[in-house]
C-alpha cells in the first residue's frame, strides 16, 4: 500500500502559528521532506516545524536550486519527485514542509505536478498555512482589504513597469519576494502613488523581524523573506 504525500504549510515563522491539522500530520508521517538550496543546507520550513516533529521521524532533504534556468529546474523537480515516489511506494507517508502556504509561490506546486505526471496513483493531501502577508498585516494592525476592495498578490521579481501597471488597477496589494529588486519596486510604488504609507516587513515572526512604514532607502539588501503591504497608499 502506498503512503500519502502531504503538502504542509508551516506558517510564516513561529512554530505556534502552525495549524492544529499541520501538527497532527507531522505527528503521524514517517518521513519529513525539506526543500533546500544546493548551496545552503538550511531549511527555514524545517526549522519552524522541528518542535512538532516526532523524534523518530526521518528527514529527507530535496534540492531545489534558486535559478530561472528551465532545464536545471526541471531536472531538480524530477529528481525530487522520484525520491518522493520511492518513499511513498515503499509504504511510508511523507510531509513536504513549506513556509507559509503550499500553494502560494511554493516549491510544493512544482513537486506536486511533477509527481502527479510521474505517478498519478499517488494520493496527495494539502494542509493550508498562514501566509507571511497575513502575519505581517496582523503584526502591523493593517487592514488588507474590506468592503468591495480587491487584493492583489504580486511577485517582487517582476519589472518596474509590470509592477506599476498592476498596482494601478487594485485597491490593496501585497508584494512578496521584495529583496533584490527593491529599487524597482520602490520606483513602481512611487509611480503608482503608493510609496507613502506602505508597510515594509521582513522576517515576520522570526528573529530579526522588521516591520516599518516606508521602504528602506539604504543600500543593504533586505532579507529574502521580505514583503510590502499597500492599501490605497495607506497603512491602515
Amino acid at each position: 500500500m502506498n503512503g500519502i504525500l502531504y503538502g504542509v504549510g508551516v506558517g510564516p515563522g513561529a512554530p505556534d502559528l502552525m495549524t492544529l491539522r499541520a501538527v497532527e500530520v507531522l505527528q503521524k508521517v514517517d518521513v519529513i521532506l525539506a526543500a533546500a538550496s544546493p548551496r545552503n543546507e538550511h531549511s527555514a520550513a524545517l526549522a519552524i516545524a522541528r518542535p512538532h516533529l516526532r523524534p523518530q521521524a526521518r528527514v529527507e532533504r530535496l534540492d531545489f536550486p534558486m535559478t530561472r534556468d528551465a532545464h536545471a529546474r526541471q531536472v531538480a523537480w524530477s529528481a525530487a519527485a522520484q525520491t518522493t515516489r520511492s518513499i511513498l511506494e515503499s509504504g511510508h507517508s511523507a510531509a513536504f514542509l513549506t513556509v507559509g502556504d503550499p500553494l502560494i509561490y511554493s516549491t510544493f506546486g512544482y513537486l506536486m505536478r511533477t509527481l502527479q505526471a510521474m505517478a498519478p496513483h499517488i494520493e496527495i493531501e494539502i494542509v493550508p498555512g498562514i501566509t507571511s502577508y497575513q502575519a505581517a498585516a496582523a503584526r502591523a494592525r493593517a487592514v488588507l482589504c474590506e468592503d468591495s476592495e480587491s487584493l492583489l498578490v504580486l511577485p517582487g521579481i517582476n519589472s518596474r513597469e509590470q509592477l506599476e501597471i498592476a498596482l494601478q488597477h487594485t485597491e490593496s496589494a501585497v508584494i512578496l519576494k521584495a529583496y533584490r529588486n527593491l529599487p524597482a519596486i520602490a520606483a513602481a510604488m512611487a509611480g503608482s502613488g503608493r510609496l507613502e504609507g506602505c508597510i515594509f516587513a521582513s522576517l515576520v515572526e522570526r528573529p530579526g523581524e522588521v516591520i516599518r512604514v516606508g521602504i528602506p532607502d539604504d543600500e543593504a539588501t533586505p532579507a529574502y523573506m521580505s514583503l510590502i503591504l499597500s492599501r490605497n497608499g495607506r497603512n491602515t
